[in-house]
């Protein structure tokens, strides 16, 4: 296409992936044509790396984006956005100071926490020893935790009235002590709101009277469900990193509608969802930066009909890897973040630090190279980049070893330094160890793929699973560039890379409706042989609880200014066989409980997904069911990429998509490799190792014996 016809495009879509170290923006066009821009990431005000990487992804269309803004964005339909602002705020202990108002006898939750949290995030070797088990940080100081007296049972009724005039001292104390906002968790507040209700009320007295006014966020509004400490650590998250984070989004969406963006912003959620960044439950965007390449591979494997994949997220500093079973990526209720319990439903991902930032050193005493994990990030990054870092890096190995050109990193915006890191490599490792460097070069990338082989394989095997049962999808900006190397030796049905891996992660958070999930915890039990009557008067409770979320998610939508009447909802059941400790989430084959029957088919249900998981001789139904959580899916439909079917052209690459050879150092020797572009690769084309097929945002290496072929959809597949 020339630049003159890519000057008239008009963009549709534009989704943002806010890494660690890069900044990916993805540019949707009516045709559904992509361009991906790249930028460092800027934490302190990520406005300015997003917007770079976005004058980035328009100069790819021979647009410049400042001054074409008030043209483009007018008709741009959405613009998505995930990244780490809550997180970085929760990392780096910037968010707002919390005062928390719970039951009396519970002040010390965050001194004793839960016993897991003694060992969740730590390594292997120091889960194995309880010498290095220890608790993290307490999120709120114990002076800034007040109980009050009073009590909801567990079956929702008042046992202990509560005592007003504590909580009249709690909020005047923590008034006093200079808090910006009161997380309020009270016991059972999930099945009976009325004493969080009322402290919520008191406080607002109490603020008026003082003419002071913070924020109050209460549990059973936020996370109405069971799991206590989890709980209560999520309304802290909400109170403590959701104005930081808004501030955040606010500039974003500031500065599209400065140039003439017309829709509000939308962002991830965790659970795969998206809503509008005056969603009240914003918490559930703090780990959305990860999960957008689950939500693309998803999209994805709808279009190709393949339900099974394994997918491999690489970048500067970590490989993530998640699941698609059955077309559907997993959920977890319960996640950990900086080490710390949240009931906050996200997509599994499995998470190493293993990237291409990663210092490449030796240990002074046992002489063996160690790889991180600490990263050199963007800034100052690797030695390449010349920005003031002296440690190599994995990139740098790749480099010197010809696998990456120093001429187009990110399409030639970045000019890399092989001589200097060549000499970083020389000097603090090859020379150490009396070894070639280039030699060493070729080792660390050995090594780190073994390291990401063994991972990808533990995420099947722990779960029960072959990779003989998976297809590979690999992207991220490093993705495709080691994918032979850490593919090597697992039986995949097949591996793929798509030609926009830099930006996958943009292009999944592109590829999502707008999805608000909803749980409440309950007490549901079905015996083995109950009758009609029993199974109907669980299914009106059932059916209560449904309601109750569906007219919650309707309230959200309006007060989103979302258009409520094409909402679709799809209720949820969490069912577990009677005293079993975990449950399956289970999407309700009927909307809701009218009958024995319809109780029948959601058992029926789990049942059958319960024989997939643990297999049929598992299955244990005279112990009855148990019903100890419900939830609610609603969706609206947005705008999303198009994936394209292309004609299939020749086998050999057109001489446009040539760019010459150049030497790479492969298996102990130079050799010289084909270099392609990637971008002007055709349906049907194949190329065959050795290969290095370049884009301005990744690199494809192909080894010798291996051959890539792009099929009709553009995917790229590892032969």
């Amino acid at each position: 296409m020339t630049a003159t016809s890519r000057a008239e495009r008009d963009a549709q879509i534009i989704a943002c992936d806010t890494g660690g170290t890069m900044t990916d923006v993805i540019v949707v066009d009516t045709d559904g044509h992509f361009s991906i821009g790249k930028a460092s990431t800027t934490p302190h005000d990520q406005s300015v790396g997003f917007l770079e990487s976005l004058r980035d992804a328009f100069d790819y269309w021979g647009i410049d984006f400042d001054a074409e803004a008030r043209r483009l964005l007018p008709g741009v339909k959405a613009s998505v956005y995930s990244g780490t602002a809550m997180l970085n705020a929760l990392i780096t202990g910037t968010g707002q100071r919390v005062g928390v108002i719970t039951r009396r006898g519970d002040e010390d939750i965050f001194i004793h926490q839960r016993t897991c949290q003694s060992w969740v995030g730590l390594s292997y070797q120091d889960t194995l020893h309880h010498a290095a088990h220890h608790y993290p940080p307490a999120l709120v100081p114990r002076r800034l935790v007040k109980g009050v007296t009073g009590r909801i049972d567990c079956f929702g009724t008042e046992a202990i009235p509560l005592y007003e005039h504590e909580v009249r001292q709690a909020v005047h104390e923590l008034l006093d002590d200079d808090v910006q906002s009161i997380a309020v968790c009270l016991l059972f507040s999930y099945l009976n709101p009325a004493h969080e209700l009322r402290v919520d009320a008191i406080a607002r007295e109490v603020m008026q009277e003082r003419g002071r006014a913070v924020s109050l966020h209460l549990s059973h509004r936020l996370v109405p469900i069971a799991r206590e400490h989890g709980r209560l650590n999520t309304v802290v998250l909400h109170a403590y990193a959701v104005e930081p984070a808004r501030r955040q989004y606010d500039a974003i969406e500031r500065q599209l509608h400065e140039r003439g963006f017309q829709h509000p912003l939308l962002v991830v959620l965790s659970h795969g969802g998206v809503a509008n960044i005056r969603y009240p439950r914003l918490h559930e965007s703090a780990f959305s930066g990860p999960i957008g390449g689950l939500l693309g591979a998803r999209y994805l494997a709808q279009a190709l009909g393949i339900d099974n994949w394994i997918c491999a997220d690489m970048g500067g500093t970590s490989f993530d890897v998640g699941l698609i079973m059955g077309g559907e990526p997993l959920v977890r209720r319960e996640v950990v973040i900086t080490r710390r319990l949240f009931n906050l439903p996200t997509l599994v991902m499995d998470t190493i630090a293993a990237g291409m930032g990663m210092y490449v050193t030796v240990d002074p005493i046992t002489h063996r190279i160690t790889l991180g994990p600490e990263s050199a990030g963007a800034d100052p990054g690797p030695v390449s980049y010349d920005m003031g870092n002296e440690i190599p890096t994995v990139m740098d190995c790749a480099l010197i070893t010809g696998l990456l050109n120093p001429e187009n990193y990110l399409g030639g915006k970045i000019r890399l330094n092989v001589d200097k890191a060549l000499r970083a490599l020389q000097d603090q490792c090859a020379r150490v160890l009396n070894l070639d460097p280039y030699y060493l070069a070729e080792g660390v990338l050995q090594l780190i793929s073994s390291t990401l082989r063994e991972h990808l394989r533990t995420t099947l095997s722990v779960r029960g699973f072959s990779p003989a049962d998976y297809h590979l999808l690999s992207y991220g900006g490093a993705g495709p560039l080691l994918v032979a190397l850490y593919a090597e030796d697992l039986p995949f049905k097949g591996v793929a890379t798509v030609p926009w891996a830099a930006g996958f992660s943009a292009f999944g958070a592109a590829a999502v409706d707008l999805i608000h999930r909803y749980e409440k915890s309950t007490t549901i039990f079905i015996p083995f042989g109950a009758d009609a009557t029993w199974k109907l008067a669980m299914g009106q409770r059932v059916n209560a609880v449904w309601d109750e979320l569906e007219q919650q998610a309707r309230d959200d939508f309006a007060a989103e200014g979302l258009p409520v009447a094409q909402a679709a909802f799809r209720p949820l059941a969490y069912v577990r066989y009677g005293a079993q400790m975990e449950d399956l989430e289970i999407r309700s084959p009927v909307d809701r409980i009218r009958s024995a029957a319809d109780m029948d088919r959601l058992l029926e249900a789990f049942e059958q997904h319960y024989e997939r998981i643990y297999a049929g001789v598992a299955k244990h139904e005279r112990a009855g069911f148990q019903i100890l959580e419900l939830g609610l899916e609603a969706g609206i439909p947005k705008v999303k990429p198009k994936l394209v079917r292309r004609p299939l052209q020749e086998k050999e690459p057109t001489a446009k998509a040539r760019k010459g050879t150049r030497e790479v150092y492969y298996r102990g020797r130079w050799q010289v490799a084909t270099l392609y572009d990637m971008d002007a690769l055709q349906p049907g084309n194949e190329v065959v190792g050795t290969a290095v097929i370049e884009a301005p945002a990744t690199t494809f290496f192909v080894p010798p014996g291996r051959h890539v072929y792009m099929d009709e959809m553009s995917v790229l597949w590892l032969i």
